[in-house]
């Protein structure tokens, strides 16, 4: 009876010690180049939604992370760009006691409350890609400085319609924070005299789904028989932009910028119905993002404007203001794909 009762009370001390390591947030497996504190925790990588390319490419870079630096990375989340519908993965990361949430919210009110409980429980939330309210996170890691992004964008478009006509943009979702962001830096970059011959006759909503981005394509044609470009700020909006022009006989006459995957754009370029466009390394982008979660946990990253922090084969890295949204870290500039050099990329 007493042997029985002793292996009972040692279940319970080793299950409570498990219940302790997981709330705790940090186990150890020794101190490593990647991680000198030796802590190594769960992080929950939450993209706007699974199933794309863009996402795939963030995941994979954030398990390259978790795998250097001895972290658990698990990547998952809803199958279209709906805040509403990330809250349930962002409750079942609570529950199973991950110590970090990264998150690209496609509407960054939505998903507050549901970070702001999380953060009540002391998981750390870092928002990417996509940022949230800024009081729902701690962080935000950003892909190319927005500003630079909406300008980069105009500029593509602009080169190649002569700087002048009528044109439209082909966004995501109405509420999608980065979109609206880098419209409205276009809007600024607009205003120079360079493009003052430059139109902007319609921004367009295809919710980042290749049907509804691809009607709403047909539709700007139909409604703009002038129409001189598209931008399409979105991986999801450019192919499919591309498709349709491809598909109506336009390529030469009318012309696409915007931000999209080389694989996905590389016909396209070779047809002649893309020109010159740009994304980032969307692989670095999950990387950069898991690492910056890591040293948040371990305390080296505060959130304090001019930290500093090891991001493994990304070098070393800045907390930094970027144009006002702060405190945040910033992926790098912008790659830009034409006919000449599309080739040389492969994701």
């Amino acid at each position: 009876m007493q042997r029985r009762r002793l292996l009972v009370l040692l279940s319970l001390v080793a299950a409570a010690a498990l219940a302790a390591g997981l709330a705790a947030g940090a186990g150890s497996a020794g101190p490593s180049r990647a991680n000198p504190k030796g802590k190594n925790y769960k992080i929950f990588f939450l993209p706007k939604f699974i199933g794309i390319g863009v996402f795939t490419e963030n995941g994979k870079g954030g398990k390259e992370a978790g795998k250097e630096l001895g972290d658990t990375v698990v990547y998952n989340g809803p199958t279209e760009p709906v805040g509403a519908k990330q809250v349930p993965f962002i409750e079942s990361a609570v529950r199973q006691g991950f110590n970090a949430i990264v998150i690209s919210a496609p509407d960054a009110n939505a998903v507050a409350p549901a970070l702001l409980r999380a953060k009540a429980r002391g998981v750390k939330v870092i928002s990417y890609d996509g940022d949230v309210r800024p009081d729902a996170r701690l962080i935000f890691v950003s892909p190319p400085l927005a500003s630079d992004i909406g300008a980069f964008q105009v500029e593509w478009l602009g080169s190649q319609i002569g700087y002048k006509g009528e044109f439209a943009i082909l966004s995501a979702t109405p509420t999608a924070a980065n979109q609206n962001t880098w419209i409205k830096w276009m809007k600024v970059a607009l205003k120079q005299p360079k493009y003052r011959n430059m139109k902007l006759v319609k921004i367009a909503y295809g919710n980042d789904k290749p049907v509804d981005s691809a009607r709403e394509t047909q539709a700007l044609l139909q409604a703009y028989p002038n129409l001189k470009g598209i931008i399409a700020p979105t991986t999801v909006g450019i192919s499919a932009a591309a498709q349709v022009l491809s598909q109506e006989g336009v390529c030469g006459r009318v012309a696409l910028t915007g931000l999209g995957l080389p694989n996905e754009m590389r016909k396209f370029v070779k047809k002649g119905c893309a020109k010159k466009f740009g994304l980032w390394n969307e692989r670095d982008f999950g990387y950069l993002a898991v690492y910056v979660a890591h040293h948040v946990l371990d305390g080296t990253v505060t959130g304090k404007i001019g930290e500093t922090f090891s991001a493994g084969r990304m070098g070393q890295r800045q907390v930094v203001n970027c144009a006002g949204v702060k405190p945040c870290v910033v992926l790098g500039k912008p790659l830009v794909f034409t006919p000449q050099n599309i080739d040389k990329f492969n994701f």
